[in-house]
């Protein structure tokens, strides 16, 4: 049900048009002038207002200027007498979405209403999209290992240096390496990600540098493989170590010549490609284990980030629980869920086997399962496993 909140200082007015929005539906607010209009604007997530113009204490130009301060998105349709139409227009120059004649005409009300709230539909959705599609997340935490990553970002970034990530599966390798491709010159160029432990291996080197037609049995047609994808941009090869010998083999020569060949192919294609590579190996263990090249190694690795577990930085687990609360709830379009101190506390304690992944999932779960705020007893409840409570209990 749509929220709508009526400010206007003509009571037949307010009442005229609550009866009728509240015949079709919409659950209404009204307000005597503009000053406690807004008031109930800054306190309440309203779908759309109906605004007069000529109000004491508050006109609707004002409260115009200062609701579109607070939130530009909710639609404000101004309601004017027949001597205000010059300054209705001018309103819908400042932002209003537009203008209704007093006494109200009932139809174009009610359309006026359902195109202004389609539209907040619609910009909802698209910044939902943009959100998700484009944004890079903030990289959350005060603590100090972070900090020096963060700091390690703005002076490796701008440069064409290959990176070595280091870290734990969970703990947010994927977003250091998207922060070095957004703070480069490079951003506008793609970022390409591989992730070299999901393809077969006998398929990787298809995947990375493409194949002719024919090449093979299934290659019915020409492909265009990563690197050539990446070329103006950022190649990320994410758990590279476990790929295939051949594959690495290959990867130095493109390294080190700025050259691929394509399967079954015999012409060399030059490529710009900004490589990062990410493990949560031990690569140095791999070298000695006869499964990764020694060279290709040294090549990676002109600068090494390693991001540390959550474990080891637990006083950043409340900034990210407060952003993940605010993106969840947001989301599922909810209102925004509090913690208490002790169910944070909880979570500070806990042992985050999953890191920031597993974090993530666990204050979705809590979003879901729990009231309108977030209690120890909900932690306990919905985060801590079965299995590790009978051992606590044996």
């Amino acid at each position: 049900m749509a929220n709508i909140l009526i400010i206007d200082d003509e009571k037949s007015i307010r009442k005229t048009l609550t009866e009728i929005l509240s015949y079709e539906g919409y659950k209404v607010d009204e307000a005597a002038d503009g000053q406690e209009g807004f008031k109930m604007f800054q306190g309440k997530q309203y779908d759309a207002v109906l605004c007069d113009i000529k109000m004491p204490k508050m006109d609707g130009l004002e409260f115009l200027e200062k609701a579109r301060e607070v939130n530009p998105d909710i639609p404000i349709i101004m309601v004017s007498g027949h001597g205000n139409i010059d300054t209705a227009v001018d309103a819908v120059k400042k932002g209003a979405y537009d203008y209704i004649s007093k006494p109200p005409d009932l139809n174009r009300l009610l359309i006026t209403l359902r195109n202004a709230m389609d539209r907040t539909t619609l910009v909802t959705e698209t910044k939902t999209l943009r959100r998700k599609v484009n944004k890079v997340p903030e990289m959350i935490g005060a603590s100090a290992p972070i900090l020096k990553i963060k700091e390690t970002l703005e002076k490796v970034a701008p440069t064409d240096a290959r990176v070595l990530i280091t870290g734990e599966n969970g703990v947010g390798k994927e977003l250091v390496a998207r922060w070095l491709h957004e703070l480069s010159s490079r951003a506008a160029g793609p970022m390409v990600e591989v992730n070299c432990a999901a393809i077969p291996s006998e398929l990787i080197e298809s995947e990375l540098f493409g194949h002719e037609k024919g090449s093979f049995t299934s290659a019915v047609k020409q492909r265009i493989g990563k690197f050539e994808q990446a070329s103006g941009g950022t190649l990320f090869l994410d758990e590279i170590g476990d790929m295939s010998l051949s594959a690495q083999a290959k990867v130095l020569r493109a390294l080190q010549e700025g050259k691929i060949t394509r399967v079954g192919g015999d012409k060399e294609i030059s490529v710009d490609v900004r490589v990062v590579a990410a493990t949560n190996k031990d690569l140095l263990k791999e070298v000695e284990d006869k499964n990764f090249r020694l060279d290709l190694y040294h090549r990676l690795s002109v600068i090494l980030i390693h991001v540390p577990s959550l474990n080891d930085r637990r006083d950043d687990v409340p900034l990210l629980v407060e952003s993940f609360l605010d993106t969840v709830c947001s989301d599922y379009g909810i209102a925004r869920k509090g913690i208490d101190k002790d169910a944070m506390k909880a979570l500070q304690n806990h042992n985050w086997s999953g890191n920031i992944r597993e974090l993530r999932n666990v204050v979705e779960r809590l979003v879901i399962l729990s009231g309108k705020t977030i209690s120890a007893e909900d932690v306990d409840d919905f985060v801590v496993p079965n299995r590790e409570k009978k051992k606590v209990n044996s």
